[in-house]
């Protein structure tokens, strides 16, 4: 193996609909990808992926980097300078003191929290929002779910994925803080929250849980959190090419795996993600005043606090009607690439009226901003509207940032300053056309650097790179956030686009004919029944 392949970082990310693999060298070059495709499913009324996929998935795209390793340098890996696994945060995955999955697992985009949520966010004052693992746990005990009683563990996706590998319960703070609340100058969760919880889980019938017995231990960015182990290994590497003892990162949320990529990790810097969701963060100097439920308290993978506006809608619906469009292509005898679809359709955005007349909903499933627990994509439209694919793909952007608009602008009111925001996904491959619609959905800058293209398998990859400079001491008792200015980020390109005054009017015309239509969504929810997607 060559020495390139052995100071590199495995970087493994489990996302909505894709889980990657990546190879990336201390100076942040990417050396090889793989990949595998899936898609949750909505069993019994909630959204699931099951723990088999998981596990195929990992191998398939480990399988895939390994080969392209393999074609590259005439061998395949047999160890990495670290390794580094991030997943979606939020959701459920509770376990048995078996380590035997009792439900299946709950995702980020489920919304039958509400109740739980409330009465939370109530008793703690601080927002909790639907989706994170407190919320789950406490709806299961309010609704008496059997399985309360025999909770021995719960963790979330990267958590459960980095024990498979390393055998260690361990959890970053970043994806740790999606979990439970937590206290940044302990730098683990609320003493006071965990009594409060047991106190209301005790009033509800579960007498004797200990929450803090269940949740993982908390480890923040550059910190010990195990090794890969001959059976972690072996369920990377089947072929038995891979061998135990690369040091492990502690396993991160795609939020914060998000923010190293961009390296938006200090204070009134702040990036966005697009993607299956769409989220926001802001390094906070200090706390808003008051909570909010369009506030997420966050924090980084160092452990400061962070303010995460989050939407369980993104970029899905666009990526439908992409599809189609190249399902015309191909139809007409012209088949083209994906990335083709997307530049001649995002491309033509820009050239659009101001005004079409048009409104997109982008909610497969409930957005908790705009008060729905169910969602319907729709598409509307003015009848003196003038339907062409310019106002088409411009409304259809717009639709995609108004939820995330809504709830920045309450940030705004809360006097959080942003310097610039930085984002990354899929969308913005399309050179400056998803980025100017989303700086004046903020109002502020958004810069769209090249490493932000890989996303959060190459963040973790980061991470796993600082775990080892940590280890060898060539990281100096640098901070991540210096760290990463100083070794990865000093000279990297980065385009910024600044609001100008007609989109920014543009996009608030719209945002404003956008709420007042949320009530023809509402009505689709209750008219139109969401059918159970099981074979």
């Amino acid at each position: 193996m060559s020495e390139a392949i052995a100071r590199a970082s495995l970087g493994i990310e489990l996302g909505s609909t894709r889980i990657k693999a990546c190879l990336v060298a201390p100076d942040g070059t990417t050396l090889a990808t793989g990949g595998f495709t899936w898609e949750n499913q909505l069993v019994d009324g909630l959204w699931t992926y099951s723990l088999d996929d998981v596990r195929a998935g990992l191998q398939a795209a480990y399988a895939e980097l390994a080969d392209a390793v393999e074609r590259e340098h005439g061998a395949k890996p047999t160890s990495f300078a670290a390794i580094g696994v991030s997943a979606m945060m939020h959701g459920y995955l509770a376990f048995d003191e078996g380590g035997e999955l009792l439900v299946p697992f709950r995702t980020w985009r489920n919304t039958n929290t509400g109740q739980a949520a409330a009465e939370l966010s109530e008793a703690f004052g601080f927002a909790i929002p639907l989706r994170w693992s407190v919320a789950h746990l406490h709806q299961a005990i309010i609704d008496g779910e059997d399985h309360v009683s025999r909770v021995h563990a719960i963790t979330t996706l990267a958590g459960y994925v980095h024990g498979l590998l390393t055998g260690r319960r361990v959890l970053g703070v970043g994806d740790a803080s999606g979990m439970f609340p937590i206290d940044t100058v302990t730098g683990t969760y609320d003493a006071a929250m965990l009594a409060t919880f047991d106190e209301r889980a005790a009033a509800h019938g579960a007498a004797g849980l200990r929450i803090a017995d269940l949740l993982p231990e908390v480890r923040s960015a550059g910190e010990d959190a195990g090794e890969l182990t001959a059976a972690g290994a072996a369920l990377l590497d089947p072929t038995g090419a891979l061998q135990p003892g690369a040091p492990l990162c502690p396993p991160e949320g795609d939020a914060g795996t998000g923010m190293v990529a961009t390296g938006a990790v200090a204070p009134r810097t702040g990036n966005v993600s697009a993607g299956t969701s769409i989220f926001a963060m802001v390094v906070l100097e200090e706390g808003p005043r008051t909570p909010h439920e369009e506030i997420d308290i966050v924090t980084t993978p160092a452990g400061d606090a962070v303010a995460m506006v989050h939407c369980n809608n993104g970029a899905s619906e666009l990526n439908a009607w992409a599809d189609v469009f190249g399902e015309f292509a191909a139809a007409l005898g012209h088949p083209v690439a994906p990335d083709a679809v997307f530049e001649a359709l995002l491309g033509s955005a820009l050239t659009a009226e101001a005004d079409s007349g048009m409104l997109v909903y982008n909610f497969l499933s409930g957005e908790p901003i705009a008060g729905l627990d169910e969602g319907r994509p729709l598409f509307v439209r003015t009848p003196g509207s003038r339907l062409s694919l310019a106002s088409f793909a411009r409304a259809q952007l717009q639709g995609a940032f108004a939820a995330l608009s809504l709830g920045m602008r309450t940030l705004t009111d809360e006097g959080v300053a942003i310097e610039a925001m930085r984002a990354h996904g899929g969308m913005f491959r399309t050179r400056g056309v998803a980025q100017r619609i989303l700086a004046a959905a903020l109002g502020a800058p958004v810069s769209v650097s090249e490493t932000a293209g890989e996303g959060g398998a190459w963040g973790i990859a980061v991470l796993g790179q600082y775990r080892r400079a940590v280890l060898d001491g060539s990281a100096d008792g640098r901070d991540l956030s210096s760290w990463l200015d100083e070794e990865l980020f000093a000279d990297a390109a980065a385009e910024a686009v600044v609001p100008e005054a007609a989109d920014v009017a543009a996009f608030d015309t719209y945002l404003q004919r956008w709420r007042r239509g949320l009530a023809v969504e509402a009505a689709a929810v209750a008219a139109v029944p969401n059918a159970d997607t099981r074979e």
